[in-house]
């Protein structure tokens, strides 16, 4: 398989979306969860069709009822019967587990690439949030406007939202790792933690950040153990006493004296891999409890991957 031209329009064909799925869960998961299941439905076959739910921006039952009218993914998922919506969603707990995002974040990768061992020039890590709900923000603030709760000057409402942490590639907008969360938060103490999703297979040669990880221990496990290099603006923190002034950790230091700014122009491709994923998968998740959307959130970083390959 090879990877599709990051540039293109979103696929068109739901079958050859569920036949990437389906390569991908066979990959990721045997067909039976244990020894004593029913055997009607297989794990890889319910996992294509919580990608489909993802791609079509469907519920569970919307989902089921795609299957039923539509006979071309049914038939390239394999389904005899289309499963109930209660079985899907079931399955979305048991086969969106963390342990099973890995594999799933590392088969697809692996799919985009085309080779199971992936090197990577440069990645790019950031946040996103995404809606809580699926009202536009333009008419939740035409609402609160007309309301009186918020004046022409006020047009941000902080509330709790959903927050995606990811690790891309640059060159082909793959997502190498997935951290979902709770927003809003500052991004400065969380890169350690979607850097160890990192599958072992993926190796990177170059990490460019925003200033919003400005931090000596951001750097530290990149260069120091993980053999990463690392461009990030030294803008974080108290500003200094004058403009000569450089910082004391040795890393911010060479980010003041020897900036990379040929490899912090990539930075931007990753705000790209999340326009993709908005414009194509949406911008709020369906769960409506905290690991419903959790769930949500992978599973659309899985999917989005698995729209990239052709």
């Amino acid at each position: 398989m090879s990877l599709k031209d990051p540039n293109a329009v979103r696929p068109k064909s739901p079958k050859r979306v569920v036949m990437v799925a389906l390569a991908a869960g066979k990959e990721a998961f045997r067909d039976d969860a244990h020894k004593f299941s029913p055997k009607k439905f297989t794990q890889p076959r319910l996992f294509a069709c919580l990608v489909l739910k993802e791609f079509e921006r469907k519920d569970y039952r919307g989902v089921c009822q795609l299957l039923k009218d539509c006979s071309d993914p049914t038939a390239a998922i394999g389904l005899a019967t289309v499963p109930h919506f209660t079985t899907l969603n079931k399955a979305a707990g048991r086969l969106l587990k963390l342990r099973h995002v890995r594999r799933l974040i590392a088969t697809t990768v692996a799919q985009a690439h085309g080779r199971r061992r992936v090197a990577v020039p440069y990645a790019a890590a950031d946040s996103t949030g995404l809606d809580a709900h699926h009202a536009s923000r333009y008419f939740v603030w035409l609402m609160s406007d007309k309301k009186g709760e918020q004046g022409p000057n006020k047009r941000v409402s902080y509330e709790k939202f959903g927050k995606l942490m990811v690790v891309a590639n640059t060159v082909t907008h793959a997502i190498l790792a997935a951290v979902p969360s709770v927003g809003p938060t500052p991004d400065i103490d969380q890169l350690d933690g979607v850097v160890a999703e990192l599958p072992p297979s993926v190796s990177i040669r170059h990490t460019v950040l925003d200033a919003g990880f400005g931090s000596a221990h951001n750097h530290r496990p990149l260069r120091e153990e993980m053999g990463i290099r690392s461009t990030i603006p030294p803008k974080h923190g108290r500003p200094p006493k004058g403009p000569s002034t450089l910082p004391a950790d040795q890393y911010r230091r060479l980010m003041k004296t020897r900036f990379n700014t040929k490899a912090y122009r990539r930075r931007g491709q990753v705000e790209t891999a999340f326009s993709m994923v908005k414009r194509n998968l949406g911008s709020a998740p369906r769960g409506r409890t905290h690991w419903g959307r959790f769930r949500d959130m992978y599973l659309r970083a899985i999917t989005h991957n698995i729209m990239l390959v052709q």
